[in-house]
């Protein structure tokens, strides 16, 4: 494992209001991800998991503390693909493409690489989750368990320095969710840091390193 962080996360606050009341969604939270490892992220609902996943993924700006990225060294208000990925517990699959196109969509974005690499990529990718047979199929015409494993292939495709993943065995039966569990260990070990938020005790026992958090605040 790389000495230097992937991640650095110090002093993260944030508080909303609610009328005149004030709800601390995150207190003083601190923490460092290095590259190839799998961390849990785990607490009760309410306890700031959502919020801190807004964060690090850019979609929230904290009150207070700041996020600090490896050798670049400040926050990242836009990172591209290779460097952050994300599979929401929403999946935000596109309806008018297909499987195949969805996953595909990073690798298009990105640009830079010629068509037989991208191509070898997003079977990789398929296959890694089970969905290769399902490419040319709309993603309302396959189950939601299929659509989870989708938002995640497409997720991975691109090869993230660091992938978010909220929930991702919610809508898997017990053999998807090892095998998706499986697929996120893979990536850990080919360099990427995993961060995965789940209520799931197989998976939260199975972990090599936990964050729990109570409350807003960072609590192991």
């Amino acid at each position: 494992m790389s000495l230097a962080p992937l991640l650095i996360a110090s002093g993260l606050g944030r508080t909303y209001r609610r009328g005149a009341e004030e709800v601390v969604a995150l207190a003083d939270v601190s923490f460092r991800l290095e590259p190839g490892e799998l961390v849990v992220l785990t607490g009760p609902s309410g306890s700031g998991k959502t919020t801190l996943l807004n964060i690090l993924a850019g979609w929230e700006t904290p009150d207070t503390g700041q996020l600090a990225w490896g050798e670049r060294g400040t926050t990242v208000t836009a990172p591209g693909w290779d460097l952050l990925a994300i599979a929401p517990q929403r999946l935000g699959l596109l309806p008018e493409l297909t499987i195949g196109e969805n996953v595909e969509l990073p690798l298009r974005l990105a640009g830079g690489e010629d068509r037989a690499v991208r191509a070898q990529r997003l079977e990789t990718a398929l296959e890694a989750f089970g969905i290769a047979h399902l490419a040319h199929r709309m993603p309302s015409e396959v189950s939601l368990g299929e659509q989870q494993r989708t938002a995640l292939a497409r997720a991975l495709v691109g090869v993230p320095r660091l992938l978010l993943a909220d929930e991702p065995t919610g809508h898997q039966d017990a053999a998807w969710a090892s095998g998706v569990m499986d697929g996120l260990r893979k990536a850990a070990a080919a360099g990427s840091a995993v961060l995965v938020a789940t209520h799931d005790e197989e998976i939260i026992a199975q972990a090599p390193r936990r964050l729990r958090l109570r409350d807003g605040r960072l609590i192991a």
